[in-house]
């Protein structure tokens, strides 16, 4: 496992993004285009998209402050992994990214911490869709 990416809810998406670019030389590159209904930018160093950021207004959340909105970790196993959330009786949503070959689940830690599980697989036709 390693840590795939974080994402960051902000205020001020133009300003985070050029803060991170300037002072990180982090790069602005390509979205998966079923999430380009969130505003927001993926930040690239070495080729991988390692800062996401949102804006914090606008999609019925409370989301009202600057604040870190999730963390990614990259695994390998979908299956294996959503079979374990389901034995432990964990909780999660899908989302599943074909134009970019990635398959996610998003779950909770106790307290509240939401956390992605990023799986570098191909998304069967049947599933393609967003996050449930």
């Amino acid at each position: 496992m390693q840590l795939d990416h974080v994402t960051i809810r902000t205020r001020d998406i133009e300003g985070t993004r050029a803060f991170f670019e300037a002072v990180f030389d982090l790069t602005t590159g390509q979205r998966p285009s079923s999430i380009r209904r969130i505003a927001g930018y993926w930040l690239y160093a070495s080729g991988k998209p390692i800062v996401h950021i949102i804006g914090s207004y606008g999609d019925g959340f409370d989301h009202s402050a600057e604040a870190i909105d999730h963390v990614g970790f990259r695994l390998d196993g979908y299956v294996a992994f959503r079979a374990r959330l389901d034995r432990l009786a964990v909780a999660y949503s899908t989302m599943d990214l074909a134009d970019i070959g990635e398959r996610r689940l998003f779950l909770r830690a106790p307290g509240g911490p939401l956390l992605e599980a990023v799986f570098s697989e191909p998304v069967p036709l049947e599933n393609e869709h967003d996050i449930q």
